[in-house]
């Protein structure tokens, strides 16, 4: 049985999506914006208008623990994740998710892995050498750039790492490029960006999920799936490119309400 609860038809997710995109909008405490303490790459971009979680470790729980409640496989269960895709791994970490996408991708997929913690990495392709995965590859990436190649991912993963990410527009304007477009003309079957993450207040290494919201709209995704995992206090979330990205200067940051 799925633990996840998916919504039963698209009309309540768009109900939900445009509920979300009217709700009311109160200040939150802003980030002092000082400038010397961001890199100067993602100063065209608004600063962050949120806390922002300090770094965690990259070990989340242990793998048996997640996989006893079979995280990663609902996961890719609900991301539509098939044999032959592209798919990037952010915030790979030690690699849970990395060595079972590439399972699940099999011999034709490939899978990139990307984290900036270069001692991560190192371990990481560590293990990817052990496993003997062939289909995955492992890039050093940058705070305020996932630093993908172009239209290339059917899906990109961004599990239990977001509410880290300390220049979000920057960030998600400059991962938009690298999500394979949309070559059917009909319906959609491009990339998407999956997001796992935790409802809690980003002091305690969460994000709400109006803020996640928020923030992806801002910088022209549009919400396409949303599902809770209650026992686990998290929640799962889908989205893909919607029409052209807004320039940096048109950007607007996200004030909302923890």
């Amino acid at each position: 049985m799925s633990i996840f609860k998916p919504y039963p038809s698209a009309l309540p997710l768009i109900a939900f999506a445009v509920l979300m995109a009217t709700a009311p909008l109160a200040g939150c405490k802003r980030v002092p914006d000082v400038d010397a303490n961001r890199p100067e790459t993602a100063l065209a971009y608004p600063p962050a208008s949120r806390p922002v979680s300090d770094l965690a470790g990259n070990q989340w729980s242990t793998e048996t623990a997640r996989d006893k409640v079979g995280e990663a496989e609902e996961i890719m269960a609900a991301a539509g994740l098939k044999p032959g895709m592209t798919v990037a791994d952010i915030g790979a970490g030690e690699g849970y998710y990395t060595v079972r996408l590439a399972d699940r991708v099999g011999e034709d997929g490939r899978v990139l892995a990307q984290d900036i913690d270069e001692e991560a990495i190192k371990r990481l392709a560590d293990r990817v050498a052990r496993d003997t995965l062939d289909n995955v590859s492992i890039k050093l990436g940058a705070p305020d750039d996932p630093r993908l190649p172009e239209n290339s991912f059917d899906r990109v993963f961004l599990v239990h790492m977001y509410h880290e990410v300390r220049e979000p527009y920057a960030f998600l304007s400059r991962l938009r490029p690298a999500i394979r477009e949309d070559q059917n003309g009909g319906s959609y079957d491009g990339g998407e960006v999956i997001v796992v993450d935790v409802d809690r207040p980003f002091v305690q290494h969460g994000i709400r999920p109006k803020q996640l919201f928020c923030e992806f709209e801002a910088v022209g995704y549009q919400l396409i799936g949303y599902m809770e995992r209650p026992e686990l206090g998290g929640y799962f979330a889908r989205f893909r490119p919607l029409g052209k990205a807004p320039l940096p200067g048109k950007i607007k940051p996200c004030e909302l309400e923890q």
